[in-house]
């Protein structure tokens, strides 16, 4: 298993979402884009950066703030309620790695996200699985970053979330991944700037 170019990726990334601003700056890659994780939803801004050595960070730029679910004093499922950085996978797992394509895995997990963020702010019920994050868990995650770099190409394929392994995981151009097999897709799509 091979790590995927930056400049592959990126590539990848123009062809899915040509509208977003995306910039390469050596071994870094950082985009930001609108996405729309259903028809219902509301359309957020994300920040990508990835780069080798620090791996994936998705942050929510806008709306900052997030509006929270009633009787809730922070975002639930993140690693940084102030950065509005978003938990996609566990980075001291094997649930992603860099010989994955960003737009097969990444967005579509950031739009599943965002929606079921919409559902939480309904309901105040975080229904999207994972790993519920405590307060010091950023601080946990940034300790792990050095033994997560040392890793972090060597990892194999595996369920991007452990409590959801085999729920039909589908990635295809914009979609994001089915809850329930041959379920249909979240749309995440981006806009024309106006």
């Amino acid at each position: 298993m091979s790590r995927i170019k930056i400049t592959d990726q990126a590539g990848a990334i123009r062809s899915y979402f040509p509208n977003g601003d995306l910039r390469v700056l050596g071994n870094k890659l950082i985009w930001t884009g609108e996405i729309t994780p259903s028809p219902n939803s509301g359309t957020y801004i994300i920040k990508v950066k990835y780069s080798y050595t620090d791996g994936v960070k998705v942050y929510v730029v806008n709306p900052k703030p997030l509006p929270l679910a009633v009787g809730q004093t922070r975002l639930e499922h993140v690693y940084s309620h102030e950065e509005q950085r978003i938990c996609l996978y566990y980075p001291d797992r094997t649930e992603w790695n860099s010989s994955m394509w960003l737009v097969q895995t990444i967005f579509p997990w950031a739009s599943e996200w965002l929606f079921y963020y919409e559902l939480w702010v309904v309901t105040g019920e975080w229904l999207g699985g994972g790993k519920h994050h405590e307060v010091d868990d950023k601080i946990k995650e940034e300790q792990n970053d050095a033994d997560r770099h040392s890793q972090f190409h060597q990892r194999p394929r595996s369920p991007r979330c452990s409590g959801r392994a085999g729920t039909g995981y589908r990635s295809s151009s914009r979609c994001a991944p089915s809850r329930e097999p041959g379920a249909g897709c979240l749309i995440a799509r981006t806009r024309q700037k106006q």
